[in-house]
């Protein structure tokens, strides 16, 4: 087989066989915990039917990965990464396991409802310490397995694969919610969990490329820290997408939407579940046969203002159709920010520090949606629904137009550099 790098080969990172196994692993696990994260909000949804209790769903995720993140990057840059992305996946296993228990309605028979929704955040939460592992051994373990020059179309094959997972995910849990109910859906995530972890056996261990072992960790935080501080690109790139995410994080929503503005069931609702990734999916497909080399800057941040705009017409409309084409091209919007952000990271970080690096981009972008959905959940208990999503576009919108006053570096972004 010829693997000899050429970059305009759209499949030139496909044509490595350790990298397709990467991508069953990245659309596997997405692809289950985005059905996962479906289900169970349809669930708190009819346990507690209160939006807040939804936003506390992705604020019970977001505290540990937030606050483990600096800790979980140092160690991934000093550990071997497919050993510690193993381990994450057996612990997803387990916590999938007991939230299928207590989606059982015979193993919860006799607890109140107010405990076993505690519970629920209590897995949510264990969730989210795994999560804080998993993205930077993820992130580094892509650089490990195609060289340098192919950093951006494997950045743009590996998001398409997150993004076919967010596609399917969240649309067959509201299928399968819709035919055989909660539980024996929340059944179903606990075995495509399997995929990956026979995929990641397929994978040799990767060398350490970190290059101080004896360096402590607040040494070490620092360096990663000030690389992102010092590199303006990858910073903006990062803090637009974090408050774009954050304030337009109507998704968090659906199940109220779907029930109370839209009127719809659990099967329409799993079709606008899954319209933004679908939406993403088209964008990254496009991408990879015309990467975005003119201008690049520009057009991200004319993208998340369009993406402000979907997302105010998201929350004014009482027609499933309307909705259902905002979301969609919401998802169009934010696959041209994943691209371009995946890709700035991938080509500036340093091997040394990739751990580091796709922590504090966890922090900034990758807690974005579930803190978001907390967000979401306080500002509809406060304004109401409908208020609170136009209002999440409009700041969404004032972030745009604040970044481009304020970051040349951005405006003049060029990804061929």
């Amino acid at each position: 087989m010829d693997t000899t790098p050429n970059r305009a080969d759209a499949y030139a990172s496909l044509r490595f066989p350790e990298f397709n196994y990467y991508l069953v692993i990245r659309f596997a696990i997405v692809f289950a915990l985005a059905m996962q994260f479906a289900i169970i909000e349809w669930k708190v949804n009819e346990l507690a039917r209160d939006p807040f209790a939804l936003g506390l769903i992705g604020l019970a995720e977001v505290i540990p990965a937030v606050l483990l993140a600096p800790f979980a990057g140092h160690i991934v840059d000093k550990r071997e990464k497919r050993g510690l992305l193993l381990k994450c996946i057996i612990a997803y296993l387990v916590i999938s396991t007991g939230l299928f228990l207590l989606t059982w309605d015979k193993a919860v028979q006799g607890i109140p409802t107010h405990r076993v929704l505690m519970m629920i955040y209590a897995l949510v939460f264990l969730g989210g310490v795994v999560r804080a592992f998993t993205s930077p051994s993820t992130f580094t373990l892509l650089s490990l397995l195609v060289p340098k020059q192919l950093y951006a179309n494997a950045s743009t094959w590996s998001s398409s694969a997150w993004q076919i997972g967010g596609v399917l995910g969240p649309a067959l849990g509201g299928f399968l919610i819709y035919l055989f109910g909660v539980h024996w859906s929340m059944l179903l995530v606990v075995f495509i969990l399997l995929a990956p972890l026979y995929s990641l056996l397929k994978i040799q261990p990767k060398p350490i490329y970190y290059k101080n072992q004896g360096e402590g960790f607040i040494e070490g935080l620092t360096k990663g820290m000030k690389f992102v501080w010092n590199t303006k690109v990858v910073l903006n790139a990062m803090a637009l997408d974090m408050f774009a995410v954050l304030f337009g994080g109507a998704v968090a929503m659906l199940p109220v939407f779907a029930t109370d503005v839209l009127h719809v069931g659990s099967l329409e609702y799993g079709i606008l579940r899954s319209a933004p990734a679908v939406g993403s999916l088209i964008t990254m497909f496009i991408l990879a046969h015309k990467p975005l080399n003119n201008k690049p800057g520009i057009k991200l941040l004319a993208a998340v203002f369009c993406f402000g705009l979907t997302i105010i017409v998201f929350g004014l409309s009482t027609s499933f159709i309307l909705s259902l084409a905002a979301l969609l091209f919401s998802g169009v919007f934010d696959g041209v920010s994943v691209v371009i952000r995946q890709t700035i990271l991938q080509l500036k970080t340093p091997d040394e520090m990739r751990g580091r690096v796709a922590s504090v981009s966890s922090m900034f972008v990758g807690s974005s949606n579930e803190l978001g959905a907390f967000e979401s959940g306080f500002m509809a208990r406060a304004l109401g629904l409908v208020p609170s999503v136009v209002f999440g576009g409009c700041v969404t919108l004032g972030v745009v137009i604040t970044t481009y006053v304020i970051s040349p570096a951005m405006r003049k972004l060029d990804l061929k550099a």
